[in-house]
């Protein structure tokens, strides 16, 4: 018998033409149960045999796989460049039997959404938006109609840690939640992970949302545009320094502003005669050598809504605005084929303002203008490094750490008038805190059927006097069957120690962001998964996932409380926001079933959820236990792109969702009241208060169900280096009248008949045909 030696294999995956490191790329030896996975830098290492030739592929979905044959003894480095898999002009249905299967793949509760697809999906006027696809995927519940808001696996939407190249985003939101703050132009990749959670993330329960952005092409300039109903956007990419630098800058601009302004009635309406948006993203990267890497990143956009009202001698202005920013300087360096580390410096910041003036004429001149203006906001400095280590073919190690200086701004009341000339600022002090976590994983291969990766975070938390230690175990395993099978389980305790504050459950920009203190704990969750997936061919695969999650010390406000959080007390001393919100725990529970096709003329997939979540705090409800606002019973949903022929391709959306657990008015009344004013006989001696509301249980209403069909018609022309799509969608296609919110109010009736209370459901969005264009050069 010869012993068998081994030696380690790796390089760099490229795209070709532009030099753009693709990380998520799957390396593996067909048949063999031996692989690996490229890095955030492109980079892969691989330990594989020296005894005779091997096959080895690279897989990555939307590009064409590659397969190479090497002698091991005679070659250790292996750099390889993909091609997207699909051209605008023709229509290719590739044999994809060397693509990795899923059953091959050991992490649970983990989708990749591929770019190409997102671009092809239909969406409201014309604007891709990535949170909107996520929406349909399973275990992801929907906010009300249009809202871009997420709910996973029974949380909320700030337990969800949304990243772009590794910087928060606290509000990822547009037009008070229709759209998402992400340029799909901008985006290289998009991946979810809801469960199974490995050691190096931290901070959030329920959701990871990680977003790349691309990297500028080191060769050639290139553009992309698009020109839609509510906004424009454009993309620009192209060298620095050829073959060694890059650039991209990406901007997005909302016109309807313009729009309103030319619909508006006038000052009279108070409709809001200035709104709108803009983002702008950049990237800069560096290949430093063979071994280095540096980039650098960023992104900022605000929202801006403004209306007037003029009556008799008052002219009233609301505003409200919000915005992020965020920054991220990134260096990879490769110190041998076994270790490569990556450190990052990151800043994020989100800002809220809501500002009220009214301006006063007398005798037909300007008299005194009083201001109100509201603010709030958090920023944070984040210094990360993580350590890759390729032990062996059987452990791949990983180790990292990462501090977090937060700065929190709960309120901020400005209010000045033009009699006095002097701005007063009340404000609760800017609260200070840090969060630090470290954390060790290892990806254990024992045999070739078992895939394990264990792991520990050891979070930590800083306030004042309030010091927290949380260790959080994580465990994902997988077992290979016979026939395309795979079974996986996995545990994972999470912590989060920034609480955001919401009055409405829909995660609009009022919700404040706020830390955990001596007086308001940690959010804590712990979630077990098992899954099952069978691959049926070479790109048909079903993934059946059930899970069941607890939380503690979840908070929300106390009853009648809200973000206009008061400045002083009844003893005069400056108010605590904890004053305000109650503690509690939740349970969430459900199974997810996903058949999922990625390549070929039809691509797409099936998804439904099946979930409980119910919450339990002692100051609502009575202490009694309550289902949240984002609780659903059945969610399903259908994604669909047909190649119809070389040019064309048509797609469409069904999706399904019982009502949202709401609280409405039962019952109306009138209550008889003393007046107080008894001077003048003629003035009759009570008052009648009328519209009294009577609401039941929290959340004790049931909505109607939710359902709609979107669709889309893209028609591709391509002239050389020009490429052309226009395209034709239609939302809300049959126009069902989903339920916006709901309103109890009084109904006149004829006859003599007495005045009855009707529940009225007002919808949103009837069916919306749009047009876009989109340019490529």
């Amino acid at each position: 018998m010869v012993a068998q030696t081994s030696t380690t294999l790796s390089g760099s995956v490229w795209e070709t033409g532009n030099r753009k490191p693709l990380s998520g790329v799957h390396v593996y030896l067909p048949g063999q149960q031996t692989g690996a996975v490229s890095n955030e830098s492109g980079f892969y290492t691989l330990t594989v045999s020296t005894k005779d030739s091997l096959t080895v592929t690279f897989s990555y979905v939307g590009y064409e796989t590659v397969t190479r044959t090497i002698f091991p003894a005679n070659q250790q480095t292996l750099d390889i460049e993909l091609t997207p898999g699909q051209t605008l002009t023709e229509v290719s249905v590739k044999s994809q039997s060397s693509r990795q299967k899923d059953s091959d793949n050991p992490q649970l509760s983990r989708i990749e959404i591929p770019i190409a697809q997102l671009t092809k999906i239909p969406a409201l006027l014309g604007e891709k938006d990535v949170l909107k696809v996520i929406q349909l995927l399973p275990g992801v519940q929907k906010g009300s109609e249009g809202n871009a808001g997420i709910y996973v696996r029974g949380g909320g939407p700030d337990q969800n840690l949304i990243m772009v190249d590794e910087a928060v985003v606290y509000n990822p939101s547009h037009l008070l939640g229709f759209f998402s703050v992400f340029n799909g132009d901008a985006l290289k990749s998009v991946e979810l992970t809801k469960g199974g959670f490995p050691a190096r993330y931290g901070g959030r329960l329920s959701s990871v949302i990680e977003m790349g952005m691309k990297e500028g092409d080191k060769n050639d300039l290139h553009g992309t545009g698009s020109i839609g109903l509510i906004a424009s956007r454009l993309t620009l990419e192209g060298p620095l320094q050829k073959g060694k630098a890059s650039f991209l800058v990406s901007a997005r601009q909302c016109y309807l502003g313009l729009l309103t302004q030319l619909v508006s009635p006038g000052p009279e309406s108070g409709i809001p005669s200035r709104s709108g948006f803009y983002d702008y993203n950049a990237k800069i990267s560096f290949d430093l050598g063979p071994r280095d890497r540096v980039y650098l990143s960023g992104y900022t956009g605000a929202d801006q809504f403004k209306s007037q009202r003029v009556a008799n001698d008052r002219t009233l202005e609301a505003g409200l605005g919000w915005g992020n920013t965020t920054g991220t300087l990134r260096w990879s360096h490769r110190f041998s084929n076994q270790v490569s580390g990556h450190t990052a410096l990151i800043v994020s910041q989100y800002r809220m303002k809501v500002s009220n003036e009214e301006a006063i004429t007398i005798a037909n001149k300007p008299g005194p203008v009083f201001r109100l203006d509201y603010l709030s906001g958090i920023r944070d400095f984040t210094l990360k490094h993580d350590l890759d280590v390729y032990a062996s073919s059987k452990h791949q190690l990983r180790f990292g750490f990462q501090v977090t200086p937060h700065r929190f701004t709960p309120s901020a009341v400005v209010s000045a008038t033009s009699e006095t000339g002097n701005p007063s600022l009340e404000t609760s002090h800017a609260i200070n805190a840090v969060e630090s976590g470290a954390y060790a994983e290892d990806f254990w291969q024992p045999t070739s059927r078992w895939r394990i990766n264990a792991g520990l975070r050891l979070s930590y938390f800083y306030h004042k006097d309030a010091h927290y230690v949380r260790p959080e175990p994580r465990l994902s395993v997988a077992y290979k069957l016979p026939s395309d099978w795979t079974i996986k389980g996995a545990y994972a305790r999470m912590n989060q120690y920034v609480h955001m504050l919401s009055s409405t459950g829909v995660g609009l920009p009022t919700d404040l962001w706020v830390p955990t203190t001596d007086r308001v704990k940690p959010q804590q969750s712990e979630q077990f998964a098992m899954g099952l997936v069978k691959d049926f061919n070479s790109d048909l695969a079903l993934t059946v996932e059930g899970y069941h999650k607890t939380m503690t010390n979840n908070i929300s406000y106390k009853e009648g409380a809200s973000f206009l959080l008061t400045n002083t007390t009844t003893t005069g001393q400056p108010a605590r926001w904890e004053d305000n919100v109650t503690a509690g725990k939740g349970w969430s529970y459900g199974g997810e079933v996903m058949l999922q096709k990625k390549t070929g003329r039809l691509s797409g997939w099936i998804g439904y959820t099946w979930s409980w979540t119910q919450w339990q705090f002692a100051d609502l409800n009575g202490g009694r236990k309550f289902f949240p606002r984002y609780d659903r019973r059945h969610d399903f949903s259908i994604v669909g792109v047909y190649e119809l022929r070389q040019r064309w391709t048509l797609s469409g959306t069904w999706v399904y969702g019982t009502g949202q657990a709401l609280t409405v008015p039962m019952s109306r009344y009138a209550v008889s009241a003393n007046n107080p004013d008894h001077s003048n006989p003629a003035v009759n001696p009570f008052i009648d208060t009328r519209n009294v509301k009577d609401y039941g249980e929290k959340n004790s209403f049931r909505a109607e169900p939710f359902h709609r069909l979107d669709i889309s018609l893209q028609f591709h022309t391509k002239k050389r280096t020009r490429e052309s799509i226009w395209e034709l969608s239609v939302y809300n296609a049959y126009n069902r009248r989903n339920p916006f919110y709901y309103s109890l109010e009084g109904k006149v009736e004829t006859d003599g008949k007495p005045s009855k209370s009707v529940l009225y459901r007002y919808s949103l969005f009837p069916v919306v045909p749009t047009v876009s264009y989109t340019f490529k050069f």
